[in-house]
């Protein structure tokens, strides 16, 4: 590895063991205690490095309360997955030291009112409705329920830490825009899926394997619904539907691939969850009817040879890249800043920039990459304000409030444009329009750094600003 991992390199392992799991409960006709224990362990250890896990858990229990709703698992074999997501959230909260967010999420408010339905049940089955007018009432009381309690939830805590993505979702559909979306989606891997990614899933024939088997699962589902409708069938049917897992995995599916559009980064749940689905070319449930006529090594055998031709290609493009991470200019402001400054002096730059800072020099920081905190974006905002066209002196006023000894002052931040409308002061325009068209403080500050701040390091990439005190 030549690169630095991300969070959610560390997450994703426990999401493919937690979704073996969930797989293995719906498939069971007796629940066992170890299979409920690891599903909270992996839970945890998925949710403990990636505060965006939560997300990830509440597609799945919408995707499962969804398969419940429908009758391809039973209510307490739901309520036992439900009471183990609950338990798990539970420690995390204790583990992050009291992350309120994880308790005012959509994931915990969902829990709660899936959780309250079930219940209910009871009293729900006595409304003389048809089964399909109750699955509608349950997806609505759902739904409803759980954007509700997040609202309340968030406002009684007065918590917003996750704010951020609800923009920044909002963002995707509309023109809604603000300083914190715009740092996200300027960002390549924050931006809707790439054009090309469809073209290179079919070149590999990924996509069409997951397209028939997705097919042959919605037949499925259909053939299942249709029964139900066609015999004009009450809630009271007695016989429950079988495959739940296999529905359950489209649906994820689809979660997965909402994701992905959306945002390209996520692509990290869509890729490999394609890979699971198109084992199920494998399957009996889904092509019995065809493994009657060709035995199934046959099939198997002619899928991988066709997808290893241009699987091949793209191995080989991978084990081309050659390459040792190296950050030079990086390295000796670390070293200045170990030898030269004193171990309680204070620094705030850009976020990448300050996670190096606190690390490797054990210095105190403003601002990290930990955006999911409400103080931290306010933070964040004012010491990206060095980016704006606001006055040096206005900047300066606001980096004493928060104690700054040394900004680090990066002159690709203030140049760099990954799109029209994306570069630093462009987005500050944004949230600024009262000092649009103004010179850059930052390229201002490139130049002289006098009278409000004192230059003591420059290299090729970075400039320290001592904030000069009044």
């Amino acid at each position: 590895m030549w690169t630095p991992p991300l969070r959610e390199s560390f997450s994703y392992p426990f999401l493919v063991l937690q979704m073996l799991l969930v797989t293995h409960i719906l498939r069971a006709t007796k629940l066992y205690r170890g299979s409920l224990i690891a599903l909270c362990i992996s839970n945890v250890f998925f949710m403990l490095p990636w505060q965006f896990a939560q997300f990830v858990l509440l597609t799945q229990i919408s995707s499962l309360f969804a398969v419940y709703v429908v009758g391809y698992i039973d209510i307490c074999k739901l309520r036992k997955i439900i009471y183990i997501h609950m338990i798990s959230l539970v420690l995390c909260f204790v583990l992050m030291f009291g992350n309120s967010m994880l308790l005012t999420s959509y994931y915990a408010s969902s829990l709660v009112i899936i959780w309250g339905l079930l219940a209910v049940k009871p009293q729900l089955l006595k409304m003389n409705v048809s089964e399909p007018s109750l699955w509608v009432i349950q997806g609505c009381c759902w739904l409803c329920g759980t954007v509700t309690l997040k609202y309340l939830t968030s406002r009684i805590f007065g918590i917003a830490d996750d704010a951020h993505i609800g923009n920044l979702l909002t963002s995707k559909f509309f023109s809604y825009k603000d300083f914190d979306t715009l740092l996200y989606t300027c960002a390549a891997e924050f931006d809707f899926m790439e054009r090309e990614t469809p073209l290179r899933y079919t070149k590999t024939l990924l996509l069409p394997v997951v397209l028939i088997v997705f097919a042959a699962i919605v037949r499925k589902i259909i053939s299942d619904i249709w029964g139900v409708i066609a015999k004009q069938q009450t809630h009271l049917r007695k016989h429950q539907f079988d495959h739940g897992e296999l529905v359950y995995h489209a649906l994820q599916l689809l979660a997965y691939t909402a994701l992905g559009v959306l945002i390209m980064r996520l692509k990290l749940f869509l890729t490999p969850h394609m890979c699971v689905m198109a084992s199920l070319i494998c399957s009996r449930q889904l092509f019995g009817w065809l493994f009657g006529k060709v035995h199934p090594g046959t099939v198997v055998f002619a899928v991988l040879a066709a997808m290893s031709i241009q699987g091949s290609a793209n191995l080989q493009t991978q084990w081309n890249i050659v390459g040792e991470f190296s950050n030079l200019p990086q390295e000796e402001l670390i070293e200045w800043i170990r030898y030269s400054t004193k171990p309680d002096a204070v620094f705030a730059g850009a976020m990448p920039t300050m996670a190096s800072v606190k690390l490797s020099a054990l210095r105190p920081v403003v601002n990290h990459p930990h955006y999911e905190d409400a103080g931290l974006r306010a933070r964040t905002k004012i010491v990206y304000s060095m980016y704006s066209r606001k006055a040096a002196e206005d900047v300066k006023k606001e980096l004493m409030k928060l104690k700054v000894n040394y900004y680090i002052l990066e002159e690709s931040w203030c140049t760099r444009r990954s799109k029209p409308g994306c570069s630093m002061p462009e987005i500050w325009d944004v949230e600024d329009p009262a000092n649009a068209g103004k010179t850059p403080l930052c390229n201002i500050l490139g130049k002289d750094s006098k009278p409000h701040f004192t230059t003591v390091f420059q290299n090729s990439v970075y400039k320290v600003l001592e904030v000069i005190k009044e």
